[in-house]
């Protein structure tokens, strides 16, 4: 991915945050934070980032704290959106769960820095603020665990421990963020099919 496409694709991203200056904040702390860790950034490290000076930060955003609230926000929520629309999809417990998969996986592949932060930064957060993400959290939880119930009803899963395969089918795809490379062998979309067929096989469904 060159310059013009991550910037493409931030802007994209973060496109519901406003003014510009705070959209321009957010996606230089997601950087900073995902290449220097939460508590290795400073403020001057984002602002500088950003083009702006330290105290212009103070206007959009009370604290560093508050910015990675943000950005948890967002990337819970569009995680919480993928999940909800793949569960309330008409068809198959099968389909229903390969859609969930391949979209989940794949966001976490096309949006890795974010993905990395908001997954693997999550102690930093106020105990408020944690509670309410953890809340998101949760709720994708339920969705996919619900799927997954959903096919060992019809038969089309055999699965003996439904919490337990829920957790390991989003520890799955969350570990992409870890790992994922924009310069790799596998495009995003790749890594969606990929997981998708590894996660039935994982619940004794049909890939």
């Amino acid at each position: 991915m060159d310059a013009a496409e991550r910037a493409a694709e931030e802007s994209d991203e973060w496109s519901g945050v406003a003014p510009d200056a705070a959209r321009r904040l957010v996606s230089a702390a997601v950087q900073a934070f995902a290449e220097r860790g939460y508590h290795a950034t400073t403020t001057r490290d984002i602002a500088g980032r950003a083009g702006m000076s330290p105290a212009a930060l103070y206007i959009h955003y009370k604290t560093k704290e508050e910015l990675l609230y943000r950005i948890s926000g967002i990337g819970h929520e569009k995680a919480l959106q993928i999940m909800g629309a793949a569960a309330e999809a008409r068809g198959s417990a099968t389909d229903r769960l390969r859609d969930a998969v391949r979209a989940f996986a794949r966001w976490h592949a096309e949006h890795h820095t974010t993905a990395r932060v908001i997954q693997y930064e999550l102690q930093a957060l106020s105990a408020d603020h944690y509670a309410e993400i953890a809340g998101l959290r949760r709720r994708t939880d339920r969705l996919l665990r619900q799927i997954i119930e959903d096919g060992a009803e019809s038969g089309e899963f055999r699965v003996a421990d439904i919490p337990g395969t829920t957790l390991a089918v989003l520890s799955l795809c969350v570990d992409v963020a870890r790992w994922f490379s924009a310069e790799g062998p596998r495009t995003p979309d790749e890594v969606g099919a990929l997981y998708a067929d590894l996660v039935l096989r994982m619940v004794g469904g049909a890939s």
